[in-house]
């Protein structure tokens, strides 16, 4: 499928099944128009005449075509092929605490507590049984996820530190390499904590949400104190001691800030490695991202593209959604599986719940499963639900030139914004094909 766009005046065109970029100037790209209106054939010769230079550009494109460059054929991918044996468990999400010390305006987890009544904690025992549920239900896989989240992680730290041994220790003993990542919102790091951390956890999400305005105003600790100093301290304190290892700075942008570039420039100022994500909320939260708010977030990430393209900048900030490969990256099964909810990643709570990820946590209409004291129960028909979840038998991912980038898109956010797991939310849509859009082209202009 090819997709043109031009960003900055670059006219650029994206054939997304070979992964080839090209740079079109204006009489090409009309040209290339011709071949699109012919589903990629040579236009006739007295439209080719009409142009300056008609022949010589549709004699290159034809090179081009027949060296798979545009138009390349799309390969059939079959159900059986994502799967040719029933899915396995990969990726855990091992909710350690189900409560917070913040109180986020726009948590989708209900600060913490996802939907309860009641605050809690994961105790040893039940973190021990999800870990053992990971590794049997991942069958012949070797390379295993587990994130510790919550709520906030930290607040049940004695818990944190015996499960990280548990893993070290049923890992090997399995012949399973079992990497960890913790996600903490950084209010309660310490000199302890951070050595910690570094000597265990493969890679690091920290919470922030960009300048001290903009964070304070959607994040307050419990007490409704702001905690935008604090915590930018103790990132950058654990940034400096974290050295080459991984870590990503995480944001969250609403219609607050939808001009979130100086935002993203205050995480870069805490550590390079940040991202920053629309906020998923229901269309009727006063913070969500609408329609009309569009322009205003295409442009933004548009803007940042232009920041980014400075040598001197770029080598300061590594923005994750700018990240692409477009050759040597996963293979197409992998590329189409998405991020496997339901089937190959799943979500665990406090009282030993199951559910297919760690935003459907406490919908108990998604609930797939429990941890029990002589190992699991599943729901085989939910779940199966969640593993049909693929992009390749959907409209409109399958017409789309970004599935492969994409995924099928967040089935959490489909669902809490459609109400329906297989109605896309084209707002989500129309931002993620921008940021692939000036990630081409930030590719494009560093070579």
């Amino acid at each position: 499928m090819i997709h043109s766009f031009t960003l900055n005046g670059d006219n650029l065109v994206y054939d997304s099944e070979s992964g080839a970029l090209h740079l079109f100037d204006d009489e090409a790209l009309s040209i290339l128009q011709l071949y699109q209106a012919r589903q990629g054939q040579r236009p006739d010769a007295a439209e080719l005449e009409k142009l300056t230079d008609g022949v010589e550009i549709a004699d290159a494109l034809d090179q081009m075509i027949a060296q798979s460059q545009l138009f390349a054929a799309r390969p059939e991918v079959r159900f059986e092929q994502l799967y040719p044996e029933e899915p396995n468990f990969k990726a855990m999400c091992l909710n350690i605490c189900h409560d917070c010390n913040m109180r986020c305006a726009y948590c989708f987890a209900e600060t913490g507590q996802y939907g309860s009544e009641l605050r809690s904690s994961m105790s040893v025992e039940t973190g021990k049984r999800a870990i053992d549920f990971l590794i049997e239900a991942s069958g012949p896989r070797r390379n295993l996820d587990i994130d510790f989240f919550g709520g906030e992680p930290l607040m049940n730290w004695s818990v944190v530190k015996e499960l990280v041994a548990y893993c070290e220790e049923q890992g090997p003993a399995h012949g399973k390499d079992i990497r960890l990542t913790i996600t903490t919102n950084a209010l309660l790091l310490n000199d302890e904590k951070i050595a910690y951390i570094n000597e265990h956890f493969k890679n690091v999400v920290l919470s922030c949400d960009g300048t001290a305005e903009n964070h304070d105003h959607m994040r307050r600790d419990a007490g409704g104190n702001k905690t935008y100093e604090r915590i930018a301290a103790n990132i950058k304190k654990f940034v400096e001691l974290r050295g080459e290892r991984e870590y990503y700075i995480r944001g969250t942008f609403t219609r607050h800030n939808l001009d979130f570039v100086d935002d993203v420039l205050a995480l870069a100022s805490l550590g390079k490695n940040v991202s920053i994500e629309p906020v998923v909320a229901p269309p009727e939260a006063e913070y969500s991202i609408r329609e009309e708010d569009l322009a205003q977030v295409l442009n933004s990430y548009e803007k940042l593209a232009q920041v980014l393209s400075s040598d001197e900048i770029a080598s300061d900030i590594n923005f994750f959604h700018f990240n692409l490969q477009t050759d040597n990256g996963p293979c197409i099964y992998k590329r189409l599986k998405g991020c496997g909810a339901g089937s190959e990643y799943c979500a665990v709570t406090p009282e030993g719940d199951i559910y297919p990820c760690h935003q459907l946590v406490g919908e108990t209409v998604h609930r797939i499963g429990c941890l029990t004291d002589s190992g699991f129960e599943n729901d085989p028909e939910r779940q199966s639900a969640f593993s049909e979840y693929l992009m390749p038998s959907r409209e409109p991912c399958n017409s789309c030139w970004a599935r492969y980038h994409c995924g099928g898109g967040c089935a959490a956010n489909h669902w809490h914004s459609q109400g329906d797991l297989d109605a896309v939310d084209p707002i989500y849509c129309q931002m993620l094909q921008k940021r692939l859009e000036c990630a081409l082209w930030l590719s494009y202009k560093r070579g």
